[in-house]
């Protein structure tokens, strides 16, 4: 597989001297974490079992871009760009790898297009953000494998359609309400990144940890996964955390009982809620009540950004019935009260 040049082509096979930045040392090491294969990839089963299914067919078709556009939604650190990748390699593509909010103007979506080789995965994620133009040049080339090119100026203005190399779509979001229905209808597949169950999380900590040379004890590995909220990112966020420390505390092997105090000191608690997910509940039952009340005054009352909280914290608060959502506004449940009480 080339990683398109577009996200670093030297990412894969590069060598990290000491001279490298922190940040390079940081990605490096989110790169070793992320799965390579579908062998390596745990959780999402369904996504798994219909994704080999449309590989291997569209291997015997030789038509790659034959498996059709894919959207994955779902809240952030399901693993939706990992997919992407790994589908790539599947493949035996190339993935070029990009952000919606950068696309901004015509010819950054039409240089793309016009660079990709047959079968190649272009990967945007937050694809909600497209914007209106951006949008619009992306209908002819998923559907037709063509764009349209204006030339000229004034009367003399007219569009030119140019045939393009097929490839493959794959749009994350953590929105699909947002995106319009003529994007999404052309997505052959929309399939939705589901939370992890505390064994895949387990699995999940228990592989990384070899990787990062960490030795844990098995009721160490339970903890973290019961702590990380049914997200591999998180997981995988407190794994380096509480491996740093370890090492501060100069220890070879991480037990539960040192796991428990770096929790206590990166105040995350044993439900896996972190210091913002009790501010919101704190504040619904202190300041209303319990609720209902909308997600604009909770914002304002935190001083936080009301996407952050819809995005990061109330799908966990909602998955793990703390809060519920009325047509009134959001309300904290039974279960919160008797978090707070203990």
């Amino acid at each position: 597989m080339v990683i398109s040049s577009s996200i670093n082509s030297n990412s894969k096979t590069q060598v990290l001297d000491a001279s490298a930045t922190s940040s390079e040392k940081s990605n490096e090491e989110l790169n070793i974490l992320r799965p390579s294969s579908f062998k390596d990839y745990i959780g999402q089963e369904k996504l798994q079992k219909i994704l080999k299914i449309s590989i291997e067919a569209a291997k015997e078709r030789k038509d790659l871009a034959s498996l059709g556009h894919i959207l994955l939604y779902g809240p952030p650190g399901l693993g939706k760009t990992s997919c992407a990748y790994i589908l790539a390699k599947e493949l035996g593509v190339n993935i070029h790898v990009f952000s919606a909010p950068a696309l901004e103007r015509p010819k950054d979506i039409l240089g793309i297009l016009m660079s990709v080789q047959e079968g190649d995965i272009v990967f945007i994620d937050e694809i909600h953000r497209l914007n209106k133009i951006t949008e619009e040049l992306l209908y002819p080339a998923l559907e037709d494998f063509e764009i349209d090119l204006n030339s000229g100026k004034n009367e003399s203005a007219r569009v030119m359609r140019l045939a393009i190399n097929k490839f493959i779509l794959v749009g994350a979001t953590t929105k699909l309400g947002f995106l319009s229905a003529p994007l999404r209808d052309r997505f052959m597949h929309i399939q939705r990144m589901e939370f992890y169950q505390e064994h895949e999380l387990k699995q999940i900590l228990e592989k990384n940890s070899k990787k990062l040379n960490i030795e844990f004890d098995t009721k160490a590995l339970s903890t973290v996964a019961n702590c990380s909220r049914g997200t591999p990112r998180i997981a995988n966020r407190l794994l380096r955390l509480i491996r740093d420390y370890a090492q501060y505390k100069k220890s070879q092997q991480i037990n539960n009982e040192l796991v428990l105090e770096a929790l206590q000191l990166y105040q995350i608690d044993l439900s896996g809620l972190d210091n913002m997910d009790q501010k919101i509940l704190k504040a619904i039952i202190d300041n209303y009540k319990g609720g209902p009340v909308g997600l604009e005054s909770i914002a304002l009352l935190l001083g936080e950004d009301k996407n952050t909280i819809e995005d990061y914290n109330e799908p966990f608060l909602l998955q793990n019935g703390f809060l519920i959502r009325t047509p009134r506004g959001r309300q904290v449940t039974q279960k919160a009260l008797e978090y707070f009480k203990s």
